[in-house]
């Protein structure tokens, strides 16, 4: 799999594709309102990208950035099979990966400087508390975490965080947290929580993380979120992750599709095994009213993105 992920026009994202996932996406865009497609690496970087816009009949234009305004390219090709060699070498990286097209550099002028923040001491370390910890909990793109910062002291007609400020501070703590995570060894705990899920989803349970905002949410939805083969379901919402990310125990809740105690204790157990095989310390007492627990837990989560 390359470790990017593809966003089309139609707003599907898709994380981690093959090579061939990622060729067929290129080749179907053209058509109307599904025109252009952008992939990002994992972990995401401020200013790195490539994409490319096709219409039915008319040629490719194919981008990337690299890290700033200033270099920003751009190719035109008149089929598919150049854009996917490039889009596919550019996602592994492999080196000269962009020797076949000729490219042009784009010049968009120097971008204007973004004023500082006009904000007391009080809401800038507010602002800058709940964006660390969102970034902490590891589940949100710079992009929802922009319009978290952008809207999070707003109050009635007041919006004291601009766009542009709210992607600057996202950028400066989002780079902060990678420096961080860079220095983490081997397998996290949040990544044996990711593991443990796969095996279970594996054998028909549908498995969720960060899912819905709450458990009535979460219980109204889940239903839905997996194959209707599935004979059970486990899942955390995001005010579990904030508790997990915080420092705390994390709350998986459970049950058998049936809804009967004995099928949700069993699925329980199910849960509990692939938690424990993965490396996770779990608490449950086998009660289905109660919830499984992981404590304790080493919230380390790697951003993507």
């Amino acid at each position: 799999m390359l470790a990017i992920t593809v966003e089309t026009e139609n707003g599907h994202r898709h994380r981690r594709v093959t090579s061939e996932e990622l060729a067929g996406l290129v080749r179907r865009i053209g058509g109307e309102g599904d025109k252009f497609l952008i992939a990002q690496r994992l972990p995401d970087l401020p200013d790195v990208f490539i994409q490319v816009l096709h219409r039915a009949g008319g040629d490719y234009t194919l981008e990337y950035r690299d890290g700033s305004p200033e270099r920003h390219f751009q190719a035109m090709l008149d089929e598919p099979e150049p854009v996917i060699a490039a889009m596919t070498g550019w996602a592994r990286p492999t080196p000269d990966w962009n020797a076949g097209p000729s490219w042009e550099r784009l010049d968009f002028g120097s971008p204007a400087p973004v004023p500082p923040l006009d904000l007391g001491e009080e809401d800038r370390s507010l602002l800058e508390t709940r964006i660390r910890d969102s970034i902490v909990g590891g589940y949100q793109a710079r992009a929802q975490l922009a319009e978290l910062a952008e809207d999070y002291l707003v109050s009635g007609d007041s919006r004291p965080v601009s766009p542009d400020q709210a992607w600057q501070l996202v950028d400066r703590l989002w780079l902060e947290r990678l420096e961080e995570q860079a220095a983490w060894d081997g397998e996290t705990d949040p990544e044996r929580l990711t593991r443990a899920f796969a095996v279970l989803e594996a054998s028909g349970i549908t498995a969720r993380e960060n899912f819905t905002c709450c458990r009535t949410c979460g219980q109204a939805e889940i239903g839905g979120a997996g194959s209707p083969e599935a004979h059970g379901f486990v899942y955390f919402h995001s005010q579990c992750t904030d508790s997990a990310a915080s420092g705390d125990e994390l709350m998986l809740l459970y049950g058998g599709f049936d809804g009967s105690p004995e099928s949700t204790a069993s699925v329980g157990r199910e849960v509990v095994a692939a938690l424990e095989q993965s490396g996770l310390s779990v608490e449950w007492d086998g009660d289905p009213s109660k919830a499984v627990t992981i404590a304790p837990l080493d919230w380390r989560k790697r951003l993507e993105g």
